[in-house]
């Protein structure tokens, strides 16, 4: 049979068919739509794009914090080291203040502790003022004042304060002999050093060069003539003699 030409003189396709059932009736499964396929996949599609962007958000923003805690506990370490280094620097400064104060004021005292030592050494330390200059060289070395300098100690230029040296026979080291002043420390620190007598090795003399040195050995000639002069003189005495 032949089919009918449309106003175009062309032959028109037969009839279209299309089942639309959503059963499938070979399988007995369901069937789904042609045309929401496509759409459920570009709803698929739309909303994974749409996901995308809200989890790279999160990483960043993660990521961010990250580093931002980072520089914070650095600089929360940074200000604990300057902070440590400030309290080492006030404590030394403090310290340095007060040895310097101690030593001021120890300092005045010496010469008050110079008197309560020749008391002492002419018997006139006694009664109430040998409490007193008892007591007060007992504040003082508590305080960290230390006296030095005794007769026989070996001479050190770092402490002591040689006002004469005396040669002495027998002496190998400079040593002292008499303390006309003591010395006084704080800790390593001279507050004074002592002034002191030493005695030093004596210069040896050279020895006399001896007598026969000096005496030119004959010669073997004149020594052999010496020896047959008394010979000839018996001889000579002898013809005279006869």
């Amino acid at each position: 049979m032949a089919l009918p030409e449309n106003g175009n003189g062309e032959k028109g396709e037969g009839p279209v068919i299309r089942d639309k059932r959503r059963i499938d009736p070979e399988t007995g499964e369901l069937r789904t739509p042609e045309g929401e396929a496509p759409q459920e996949a570009s709803a698929e599609e739309a909303g994974a794009g749409a996901q995308e962007p809200v989890i790279d958000a999160e990483a960043v923003a993660a990521v961010e914090a990250d580093v931002r805690v980072s520089e914070l506990t650095d600089d929360l370490k940074r200000l604990q080291a300057e902070y440590a280094n400030y309290r080492k620097r006030v404590d030394r400064d403090r310290q340095a203040v007060k040895e310097q104060a101690l030593a001021q004021v120890l300092g005045e005292l010496l010469p008050i502790l110079d008197d309560i030592g020749r008391a002492r050494e002419h018997d006139e330390l006694n009664g109430g003022f040998k409490s007193v200059g008892e007591s007060l060289e007992s504040l003082v070395t508590r305080l960290g004042l230390k006296k030095y300098a005794d007769k026989g100690d070996e001479f050190d230029p770092n402490v002591h304060e040689a006002l004469t040296l005396v040669p002495q026979p027998g002496v190998e080291v400079p040593t002292v002999i008499e303390v006309f002043q003591p010395g006084y420390l704080i800790g390593e620190r001279v507050l004074r050093p002592a002034r002191v007598v030493v005695a030093g090795p004596a210069e040896e003399e050279a020895p006399a060069p001896a007598a026969d040195a000096d005496a030119a050995p004959a010669p073997e000639g004149e020594a052999a003539a010496e020896e047959e002069a008394p010979g000839a003189d018996s001889a000579g005495g002898g013809q005279q003699e006869k």
